[in-house]
């Protein structure tokens, strides 16, 4: 019996015939028509008036922390349920991540818990989209103008996602993106950045090309960084953006076919959404009752691999790793909802290659496995 992977990527449209197209032109660098073409097109996607191609989704964090000016002695709020990259860049800067539960009704970044850990260091908040859901910007973006914060938005989980029908990416005055190889838009690795505000992107532009100045060849005014995208990566994207609908169609009809299956299976949960959400269907995400499902979340996913059914765990909170975990505990944060899905959050495959057949024999597996 066949193997299913947790992630594959979909490169059925004219992803080869664009990555040909770039090599024939010898454009294989960060300069080439596909890159333009990409920003353009994603740019309109997520309703902003730039969008900045990056190397991949840490650095698009990195650069957007640069652009906002984060120095060391800062500190940033960000959730502990998330990859870790989100709290790594703040690092980067010499800034310190303080970190936030999450919001049972979400699993995103809890407004109601935001003020308390503001301090006089605070400079910014850094909400993460997680697995595709909107975390409720309005109420944080209230909170930051009332105590005179930034907002970068991590959605790099969350290509095509809404909340109250606005696109993410133009949510705060930053948004980042990630296209590593398992998300719904992949080229391979890869990231982006969206923002309004002309000065920013000046500034963004100036920091990811080893701050060169546009107008004086090879003069620098300031330290710069190479985070560029290259054109053989726009080439991807650019395909893989043509066919979004159908790839978000086929998401979304995956998302439906494991709810029907799956709904009534005693300690299985699904996430939540919110009434002016709309899902990015990156994984399909569960958690695991172990009083009523029977079996531990690990205990689950392991009986699922021995069927050669790959899943993928929550991520660890990052308060709980070794990083972090001194820092967190001199503040003394308790994350009681982060903790819980941390220890229950499983995600199941989930992409275009899927079959329903292959739906079927992993819902299947998940009810066999509680007997």
């Amino acid at each position: 019996m066949t193997s299913i992977p947790v992630a594959a990527p979909d490169l059925t449209g004219n992803e080869e015939r664009y990555v040909v197209e770039a090599l024939r032109s010898s454009w294989i660098s960060s300069t080439g028509p596909f890159v333009g073409r990409f920003e353009r097109a994603f740019a309109e996607q997520c309703g902003t008036r730039a969008a900045i191609g990056v190397a991949n989704g840490t650095l698009a964090l990195h650069l957007a922390l640069l652009t906002m000016d984060l120095r060391p002695g800062d500190e940033v709020l960000v959730p502990s349920l998330t990859y870790i990259a989100t709290a790594n860049a703040v690092r980067y800067c010499g800034a310190e991540p303080v970190f936030v539960d999450v919001d049972p009704a979400t699993w995103c970044m809890d407004p109601e818990r935001l003020e308390a850990s503001i301090t006089r260091r605070t400079k910014g908040i850094i909400p993460v989209h997680l697995y595709g859901h909107p975390a409720d910007m309005d109420a944080i973006g209230h909170i930051a103008a009332t105590h005179g914060l930034w907002v970068v938005e991590d959605a790099a989980e969350a290509h095509f996602a809404r909340y109250k029908g606005r696109p993410t990416g133009s949510l705060a005055r930053i948004g980042v993106f990630s296209f590593y190889g398992n998300k719904v838009l992949t080229s391979g690795e890869g990231g982006a950045v969206t923002l309004d505000d002309p000065a920013l992107e000046r500034r963004a532009r100036l920091l990811r090309g080893q701050g060169v100045d546009p107008d004086r060849r090879y003069f620098f005014p300031i330290t710069g960084y190479n985070y560029r995208l290259t054109n053989l990566c726009c080439a991807l994207l650019c395909a893989q953006l043509e066919r979004a609908p159908q790839l978000l169609a086929r998401r979304r009809a995956i998302y439906e076919r494991y709810r029907a299956a799956l709904a009534g299976v005693p300690g299985i949960g699904f996430q939540p959404q919110a009434s002016w959400a709309e899902l990015s269907p990156w994984l399909f995400s569960v958690t695991v009752d172990a009083a009523e499902f029977g079996r531990s979340r690990d205990e689950l996913a392991a009986r699922l691999a021995e069927l050669g059914i790959e899943t993928r765990p929550f991520f660890r909170p990052l308060h709980r790793l070794p990083p972090f975990w001194e820092e967190s505990r001199r503040r003394g944060e308790v994350l009681p909802v982060t903790d819980r899905l941390g220890a229950t959050g499983l995600n199941l495959p989930t992409h275009t290659q899927l079959t329903d057949a292959e739906i079927d024999r992993v819902a299947a597996a998940i009810v066999e496995a509680r007997r």
